[in-house]
């Protein structure tokens, strides 16, 4: 392997991280260098090790509290009840659309949705429905207000965020802020439903790896993950810091500015973007 595909690797992982718990679209980040600089794929096993990456920054990152989760999940069935266990039953709910969309749509979603034109529509229309969100908020719910029906709004905003473009984080925020839920608890309880979603994302990956196909070598692979992983608990530590007192408007701008670019490619660079 020479160093532009080290580099190209490098790149590729540190985008994942970095913007798979910002409001901003993984999905659309990682799509874009292929088809703008003509980067070839790098497989389905990439992908795995760098969703492998981010899962295991979030499992670190809220490992306390995913440990009394469980526990308290786990008393609910014998009839205890607890803030952690209800918690726990909001997360499953809200996981269970995204579920189903990913089951019933996910091919037509990779046939289609894939294109600039798609991501820019997304990018823009999705990015000023945040910044509406963040605007007229009204934060007065925590995270332990959380219920059942808000999780499951919250969930069907996450299945939204199959198409490329929407962001998984983004959309689900947006969604806890319209709902009433400060931005601290709107992004707490976003990267908890990431957990079960990412976890299925590579299960069903690792599936379709097909036996003797072509992937990186290991040492590339292992590097993505590594830097995928560092720069997502980086990433999740600063948001989670900072997002109070910043606020949704610089991704809501981030994003604006971005959708502009990608339609300017489309349509004036159409050899770029096809």
């Amino acid at each position: 392997m020479n160093f532009s595909e080290w580099m190209q690797t490098l790149l590729l992982a540190l985008i994942q991280g970095l913007s798979e718990f910002l409001p901003i679209s993984s999905s659309a980040h990682l799509i874009l260098p292929a088809q703008i600089f003509a980067w070839p794929d790098q497989g389905l096993a990439f992908d795995v090790g760098v969703h492998l990456g981010t899962l295991v920054a979030v499992l670190i990152y809220f490992r306390r509290d995913l440990v009394s989760m469980f526990y308290a999940w786990w008393g609910s069935l014998k009839g205890q009840q607890s803030p952690e266990g209800w918690l726990s039953w909001c997360v499953i709910l809200g996981t269970l659309p995204a579920v189903l969309a990913g089951a019933l749509f996910v091919s037509a979603i990779e046939h289609w949705g894939r294109s600039i034109l798609v991501i820019a529509a997304t990018t823009l229309f999705f990015g000023a429905l945040m910044g509406w969100a963040d605007w007229f908020r009204k934060e007065r719910r925590t995270l332990a207000q959380m219920g059942l029906k808000e999780a499951l709004y919250i969930g069907f905003a996450q299945a939204v965020s199959l198409i490329p473009g929407t962001s998984r984080s983004g959309v689900t925020i947006t969604a806890a802020l319209m709902l009433g839920f400060d931005r601290t608890s709107a992004a707490r309880f976003s990267f908890l439903l990431s957990i079960p979603v990412t976890l299925g994302a590579c299960v069903m990956m690792a599936g379709r790896v097909q036996t003797g196909a072509q992937v990186l070598p290991l040492e590339m692979l292992v590097l993505g993950a590594l830097v995928a992983g560092v720069s997502a608990w980086t990433c999740i530590h600063l948001f989670l810091k900072w997002i109070a007192q910043i606020g949704m408007m610089p991704f809501v701008i981030y994003r604006l500015l971005l959708g502009v670019l990608l339609l300017g490619l489309y349509f004036f660079f159409p050899g770029v973007s096809a």
